[in-house]
Parts: C-alpha cells; structure tokens; sequence
C-alpha cells in the first residue's frame, strides 16, 4: 500500500482481538493529508502523529477499563524487564483510583511502585485541574512497543498519551515518505498492531504552520486535532461547526467555545 497523498484508500493490519478498523493490510493513512511529497520524499524528514493499539499492553488494558488517562513520561529497558514512569490523570479521584488499582490487578505489570508527582513533567497544562498520581511500572518487553517503533527510526518528540485503549505517538522520522509505510507495516507484523497515521507533515511544508500543542489541555488538544485532520481550517473548509460538533458528541457552541480558547492559546489572542 502507498502514502501517496492521492491515495484515498486506508489500510492496516488488525489482529482478532483488537478494535473494528476500516478492511486493509497495513497502517491507516491520514484523512485528508495534503503533504507536499516533492521535496520531502528525496531528502527525508517527517513528522507523523500515530494512533495504535496492540496486545498485551498494560497502559492499553486499564485506560480502555476505566475513565483514566495516562502520560508516558520515560522508558527503560533494566536487566531485562520494561521500567515506564507514567503519570494517571482523571477527572475525578474515583476514576484515578480505578486506573491505580487496574494497574496493579493486571497481568501485563510485574511491579507498580507510585511516586511523587514531578513538576518538570512536560505537559502541566494537561495536567491542571486534574486528579493526578505518578507511577513506576514495570513488564515484560513483550507488552511494549517502543523498541519496535524506534529501532525502525521512530523517534518520539513529545509524551505518549494513552486514552480509551489507544495510544497516541508523535514521532520524528529521518527516512524518504517511500519507506515509512514499510516500515510501519514491519512493526505491525511484530507486534501484531493496528496503526492509523493521523497526520503526516515534511520539514518543506508551508501549508501547516508549527503549532505548540503542548500548551493545550487533554480536551481542547483533542478537538483541535480533530478539527485540522478532517479539514476544518483548510480553504475552503471541508467540514462545518455542525458536523464537526456532531462528530465529536458536543454541541456546536462547545465546539466553537473550545476553538476559540485553542485559537487565543496558540496564538496569543484574548
């Protein structure tokens, strides 16, 4: 399968147990993708935003069980074994106190040792107003799928978010557009994973501005990343506020409520 920009197909490979995805054999392409190929296929360089799930994951397992979320702060490989130090973040305390004790009853997790919250922890925003506790786990390197990604040249640039059973990379990849479904489709076939590429961009695209999304909350991130995928900002637009709202299950004047703060946050407005 290719990521040719007007390629409307999507693909992935899916495994029995994992979420219904649309039929394919490698991993989903972006919605919408509009990257500029010409300079980027020769000389490499791109950032993909990855969405996937895969078997005998522990962070997967309780964030599809419970009302919590978590951030990946740090992996280690210790004699052996998978050490992560995560932060669970929820809305209430009941719901962080269900993921806390889901972690510790799975049998994906060897050892759960809680921690003292760090302040340099790279996404405060997220974290505000939320009930939060920081976890050291670890497991068996089966249940990861870090050194799957990165030994391919998968490099992550911001803190992996789990949320619903799902997994959400931002990753930096050094290799020709042509290869990097190859490549995926690798990770796919040894870690029996299903992949969707949410968005795809070049180092020489223009079209897209560089936003810091780190500033935003959980929520607002997810909207607006929402909103860009299915061609809210593109010229012309290819979605309403309606359908948008609609896809989302908010109402439109949230949807539009959510935007606006986005919009003041990375652009510096009121």
């Amino acid at each position: 399968m290719s990521l040719d920009a007007d390629d409307d197909q999507s693909n992935h490979v899916e495994s029995d147990d994992q979420p219904d995805l649309p039929e394919g054999d490698g991993p989903d392409r972006p919605e919408g993708d509009q990257t500029d190929t010409s300079e980027g296929d020769a000389r490499g360089g791109y950032r993909l935003v990855l969405k996937l799930t895969h078997p005998n994951c522990w962070m997967n397992e309780v964030t599809a069980e419970t009302d919590a979320r978590l951030l990946v702060n740090e992996t280690y490989l210790v004699e052996g074994q998978v050490k992560t130090h995560v932060v669970g973040y929820a809305e209430s305390s009941a719901a962080l106190d269900d993921l806390v004790r889901a972690t510790n009853a799975s049998e994906h997790t060897a050892s759960v040792t809680e921690m003292y919250s760090r302040r340099e922890f790279g996404s405060d925003s997220v974290l505000s107003n939320k009930a939060h506790r920081s976890l050291l786990v670890e497991y068996e390197p089966e249940g990861s799928i870090y050194d799957a990604l990165v030994s391919r040249g998968f490099l992550p640039q911001e803190p992996v978010r789990i949320r619903d059973g799902w997994e959400y990379w931002t990753v930096a990849v050094d290799d020709p557009r042509s290869k990097i479904q190859e490549r995926l489709d690798a990770v796919c076939e040894e870690k029996d994973a299903v992949i969707e590429i949410r968005t795809i961009s070049s180092r020489g695209r223009t079209d897209s501005p560089s936003v810091n999304v780190e500033l935003l909350t959980d929520r607002q991130r997810e909207v607006f990343e929402h909103a860009r995928e299915h061609g809210y900002y593109s010229v012309p637009r290819a979605v309403s506020g309606s359908d948008l709202a609609d896809e989302l299950g908010i109402s439109k004047t949230t949807l539009h409520e959510h935007l606006r703060k986005v919009e003041a946050t990375l652009l510096g407005g009121d």
